[in-house]
């Protein structure tokens, strides 16, 4: 493991990074890592690289809580999932998870002042 890349990100990130956005960088991962310590059923969500957009990764929590960070590619996260003992899907083919949608929701209402 080389010292600056403590998880990996430019070794399994390859030659192409997006042209738009910063690199994913151990901050990144860290913050994720924090995240999934600190509530109770985390999972991972990986979605793909595109042109603007590094890979990243949507921990979401058992109550929809979420957040979202770059990781550099989808070994990465399904790295740091195997040391946490936590599921890792490819959005692609799960969707995000209907408790993120109620949390957003929820977000909403509650900002708006609408009744719940």
């Amino acid at each position: 493991m080389r010292w600056r890349d403590r998880y990996g990100i430019r070794r399994f990130r390859g030659t192409q990074v997006a042209k738009f956005d910063r690199e994913a960088t151990d901050a990144d991962i860290e913050a994720l890592i924090e995240f999934a310590q600190s509530r109770r059923g985390v999972e991972f969500y990986v979605e793909p690289e595109t042109f603007a957009t590094d890979t990243t990764a949507v921990a979401v929590a058992h109550d929809g809580e979420w957040t979202r960070r770059r990781v550099g590619s989808p070994a990465v996260i399904g790295r740091v999932a195997r040391n946490l003992a936590l599921p890792v899907y490819d959005v692609q083919l799960t969707g995000y998870p209907a408790r993120m949608r109620a949390y957003n929701e929820r977000r909403r209402q509650a900002q708006s002042g609408e009744p719940a």
